[in-house]
């Protein structure tokens, strides 16, 4: 199992029965992190840079405390759009999904980066 199959399958237990039914859409949410901005790790990096919220990723990526992201950003930096897509792909509603993502991804980019840098692809 790569790393990627990997947290996905700690996204997908992290998220709750919601996802274990819904496993397809949790993929579909770590395989476009960042929207636009090229996906992946370095576009979700660069759309939270680009909504002023760099700080809150690099401090996921570092290897200090990991500061916590509200729900309300969560929607701001990945879109209503991309936020309401997950819900629906989940069965729950938009409020429940950008929490839910709100909790895990500090935890995720964390998980993503243990040597306090981005991976090189």
């Amino acid at each position: 199992m790569g790393l990627f199959d990997e947290l996905a399958s700690q996204v997908k237990g992290a998220m709750g029965g919601a996802a274990g039914e819904h496993g397809d859409a949790v993929t579909h949410m770590m395989q476009s992190l960042g929207g636009g901005q090229g996906g992946g790790l370095a576009g979700l990096l660069k759309s939270f840079e680009g909504n002023g919220l760099g700080h809150l990723v690099q401090s996921w990526i570092g290897t200090g405390q990991n500061l916590p992201v509200s729900a309300d950003q969560i929607q701001k930096v990945l879109g209503d759009s991309h936020v309401k897509d997950l819900a629906a792909r989940l069965g729950i509603n938009p409020q429940q999904a950008a929490a839910k993502l709100a909790a895990i991804l500090p935890t995720l980019v964390d998980k993503m980066t243990p040597g306090g840098q981005l991976p090189a692809s």
